[in-house]
């Protein structure tokens, strides 16, 4: 019995989320249909994100564990020839057996991608927040600085009865633009429930003018989340890498 990481890329608009549900097909279900027909054993993968409907990855990590003879590195190669167009394997290798891609030490890394421009375009749309009004990038990057470092994100979460600490640590939160097209990439040892859309979605609210890039500071102090800016939609967001410390 062998351990399996693989590194998975995904268009999340046609699936309910990553994690298996009721009714509803999803990133988890059809890697567990699609493994276990291959290796012809009973496969369940585990997710290091359990990423919400809507919302796109280019390196969520799964692991599993087999029997199968197949090398683990070759275990991507079979498994794209399976997998539908929107879902590929950018990697698979051998881990320790106590290798868990949620537990282990390890940093995420989110982007955030607004379409800023007068009219919508319709090859974007499936992978970017469409946003017509004009944003002010100097103040939305003014803001993010008080967002790094360590804090309560009290202000910045979805709340979940089993999550006790809101503390977490942002490494570094950039704001770009890119054209038409502003970027918030933020890198970080974890995030609460919608924390990086809910900050995206301030930070929306800071570039429109409707919050001042000093107030961030006392949004995080207040720990109330009727304070901070909207939950921003998914489409905009994509999981773009898992590192984990090899320590």
């Amino acid at each position: 019995m062998k351990r399996v990481k693989l590194t998975v890329a995904y268009d999340g608009t046609n699936y309910h989320g990553w994690q298996i549900q009721p009714n509803a097909v999803t990133i988890e279900e059809v890697l567990n249909h699609h493994l276990s027909e291959l290796l012809k054993e009973d496969i369940k993968v585990i997710g290091a994100s359990r990423t919400d409907a809507g919302v796109h990855a280019l390196g969520n990590v799964a692991v599993f564990d087999t029997g199968a003879r197949m090398p683990a590195d070759k275990i991507s190669y079979a498994l794209n020839t399976r997998l539908p167009q929107d879902i590929r394997i950018q990697d698979s290798c051998e881990v320790a057996p106590d290798f868990h891609p949620r537990f282990q030490k390890n940093t995420k890394t989110y982007e955030y991608r607004i379409l800023n421009r007068k009219f919508p375009d319709p090859n974007r749309r499936l992978n970017s927040f469409f946003y017509y009004y004009p944003l002010n990038v100097v103040k939305m990057q003014e803001a993010s600085l008080y967002l790094v470092g360590e804090h309560d994100f009290k202000s910045f979460c979805t709340e979940k009865p089993e999550v006790t600490n809101t503390v977490r640590t942002i490494y570094s939160l950039e704001v770009r633009k890119e054209q038409d097209m502003i970027i918030i990439r933020v890198k970080g040892n974890g995030f609460l429930y919608n924390m990086v859309r809910i900050i995206s979605g301030t930070l929306i609210r800071v570039g429109g003018g409707f919050i001042e890039p000093c107030q961030i500071k006392e949004i995080l102090e207040a720990k109330d989340r009727t304070l901070a800016g909207e939950t921003a939609r998914p489409e905009g967001l994509t999981l773009v890498e898992i590192a984990y410390d090899e320590k």
